[in-house]
């Protein structure tokens, strides 16, 4: 009897702490990775070239326009940090590389990219994503 409450009782914490190393893990990775995309994207310039290229793409810009009158309070996240945790979660870090390197390559269109995205995320995440881009693009 006392063999079988110590496997119970090791079983039950081992869950627990695998719960809370996933729950805590992703959201240290996500953090981790918007910072480093953040400071990356401003300290080269890059930020500029990505905000010019959805001004100057209307199929990007009139995508990112629907967020114009969003109720935001009904959206599943607000920030880019939770958006990120969000996209790790639901995409994945390798297949966000890949993809990375799709776009390098000039192997993959960004309605590619777009379809393949959207078909993991629910409409109300994608226009958090909308949302989340007007508000960076229009420093909202």
């Amino acid at each position: 009897m006392k063999f079988l409450k110590f496997v119970f009782l090791t079983i039950t914490v081992l869950v627990i702490l695998g719960y809370g190393v996933y729950h805590f893990g992703t959201k240290v990775a996500s953090d981790k990775l918007m910072d480093t995309i953040s400071t990356e994207l401003d300290s080269s310039g890059e930020m500029e070239k990505i905000k010019q290229s959805i001004e100057n793409d209307p199929e990007l810009l009139s995508f990112i326009e629907d967020a114009k009158s969003v109720d935001e309070s009904k959206l599943p996240f607000r920030t880019k940090e939770e958006a990120t945790k969000v996209l790790i979660k639901k995409v994945g870090i390798t297949e966000f590389n890949d993809i990375r390197k799709q776009v390098q390559e000039g192997t993959i269109s960004k309605e590619e990219v777009l379809e393949d995205v959207q078909g993991k995320l629910t409409e109300e995440e994608i226009l958090a994503l909308k949302v989340i881009a007007y508000k960076e693009l229009y420093n909202q």
